[in-house]
C-alpha cells in the first residue's frame, strides 16, 4: 500500500502559503508508517516546532490500474474518507529554500492520521462533499469538494500514468485553507457531511 498525496488542489489554501496556483497536480508519495488508525493518539514529533494540520478528503483505491484514462477513472475506487496531512513547517520552509525534497516535512511516521470510510454511493454528489476539521470542538478548516482545482477523477488519471495503482492505495486529495499549528494537548475531529470519522488527541 501507498500513499499518493496531492498539495495545492484548493485556491484559497495556496494563496495563504503564497504559491502559485498548479497547471497540473502537485504530487508526493507518503510511506504506509504515515498512518495512523483508530483514533490513535499523534505524538509530536521532537524535530519541530511548528507541525500544521491539513484535513483532506482520501480515496481509497479498489482496483489495480495504470494509464486510467479519466472517464473510467470513477470505477477505481468505492470509498471517502477523510484524513490529516500534518507538517512541519519549519522543516517544508528550510528544505523549499534549498531547493530541496521535502518529504521529511510530510511523510514522517505518523503524519496521516486516517479516520473511517464511508461508501461514496451513500454521497449524493462527489462534486459537493462538504467536509471539516475541528479543533478543541472549535471549527478550523471547511471544504467542498466542488472547490478542488483538479477532480477525483482528474487526480485519478493523472497519478495513474505515473505510478501503478493496487488496491488499498490511498490517494490524499488536498487540503482547504485554514491550515494551522497543533500543539500538545489539541485534539482533532473531522467530519464528512456532518459525520465525525476521525477524532484523536495530540500527545
Amino acid at each position: 500500500m501507498k500513499i499518493i498525496a496531492i498539495g495545492r488542489n484548493y485556491a484559497a489554501h495556496a494563496k495563504e502559503l503564497n504559491n502559485p496556483l498548479p497547471t497540473e497536480p502537485v504530487v508526493f508519495l507518503m510511506p504506509s508508517t504515515c498512518i495512523i488508525q483508530r483514533n490513535k493518539p499523534f505524538y509530536y514529533p521532537d524535530f519541530s516546532n511548528d507541525i500544521h494540520y491539513e484535513v483532506e478528503l482520501v480515496l481509497k483505491i479498489s482496483r489495480a490500474g495504470k494509464n486510467v484514462d479519466e472517464k473510467f477513472a470513477h470505477r477505481y475506487y468505492n470509498e471517502i474518507g477523510v484524513g490529516i496531512d500534518f507538517t512541519a513547517r519549519d522543516l517544508q520552509k528550510k528544505a523549499k529554500e534549498k531547493g530541496l525534497p521535502w518529504e521529511k516535512a510530510k511523510a514522517f511516521d505518523g503524519a496521516a492520521p486516517l479516520g473511517t470510510f464511508i461508501e461514496k454511493e451513500n454521497l449524493s454528489d462527489l462534486n459537493n462533499i462538504s467536509f471539516k476539521l475541528n479543533m478543541n470542538g472549535e471549527e478550523v478548516q471547511s471544504g467542498n469538494s466542488g472547490d478542488m482545482i483538479f477532480s477525483f477523477d482528474q487526480l485519478i488519471s493523472y497519478v495513474s500514468k505515473f505510478f501503478s495503482l493496487q488496491i488499498g492505495d490511498l490517494i490524499f486529495t488536498g487540503t482547504p485553507s485554514g491550515v494551522g499549528p497543533v500543539k500538545i494537548g489539541d485534539r482533532l475531529e473531522a467530519f464528512i457531511e456532518g459525520e465525525s470519522l476521525l477524532n484523536f488527541p495530540v500527545k
